[in-house]
């Protein structure tokens, strides 16, 4: 039988070559991270879909390793540094052990494409955009050649139904797409947010503009 893979549901849909970290402290993923860690093995992580009182799991996710434990507490919590590696869908599950296991199916993309210059420059302009307003951000100018280009992009991107669409998607070119066409609403609502974290504080008017300037 095919070994199966260990799951971790989460808030988080990662993408593979992304750095994640994550703080360990319930005991059955304790035991699932650190054998991961001892034996240089992947586990998934998937996202949680609240579904009414129930939370369900999301059919794709993504597998990561474990590069670097950066802090263990005495009662046995700790943190860790884990690299997305490759996406996956769920064929089934098993429930034997205290964490979620599952048989799955990798994927890729499905064929390697050229990608239009036109679309790679309005990607990374938009990128630009998102680090005017979220200056943490790191530039990517040159890293267009590389194949996780578009996961790179989409990582400064927090919405989780966007980050979804990009997991599933099995071509450079629609997810280079997919990205410029959210960040255009996405960008000024990012905008209207660090405005507002910018001027609230000084005049307390909220989203009002002042009488000053009516």
């Amino acid at each position: 039988m095919p070994r199966l893979l260990p799951l971790f549901p989460l808030q988080l849909v990662v993408f593979p070559g992304a750095a994640v970290p994550l703080h360990i402290f319930e005991e059955r993923y304790r035991e699932m991270v650190g054998e991961a860690e001892a034996r240089g093995t992947e586990f998934g992580i998937v996202r949680t879909i609240e579904r009414g009182e129930e939370n369900a799991i999301a059919a794709m996710g993504c597998t990561v390793t474990v590069e670097s434990v950066v802090n263990r507490l005495p009662d046995g919590r700790f943190d860790v540094v884990t690299r997305g590696r490759r996406r996956f869908q769920i064929v089934s599950l098993d429930d034997e052990k205290s964490y979620l296991r599952g048989a799955v199916e990798y994927f890729d993309d499905e064929a390697a494409e050229e990608i239009p210059a036109e679309l790679l420059n309005r990607a990374l302009e938009t990128h630009e955009k998102l680090r005017a307003v979220n200056p943490e951000l790191q530039t990517l100018a040159g890293d267009s050649a590389k194949p996780d280009f578009s996961f790179r992009l989409a990582d400064s991107v927090d919405d989780l139904d966007f980050r979804s669409m990009m997991l599933q998607s099995k071509s450079e070119a629609e997810r280079l797409r997919l990205f410029v066409k959210f960040a255009a609403d996405y960008v000024p609502r990012q905008q209207y947010v660090a405005h507002m974290q910018k001027k609230a504080p000084t005049n307390g008017s909220g989203h009002k503009r002042p009488l000053s300037e009516l």
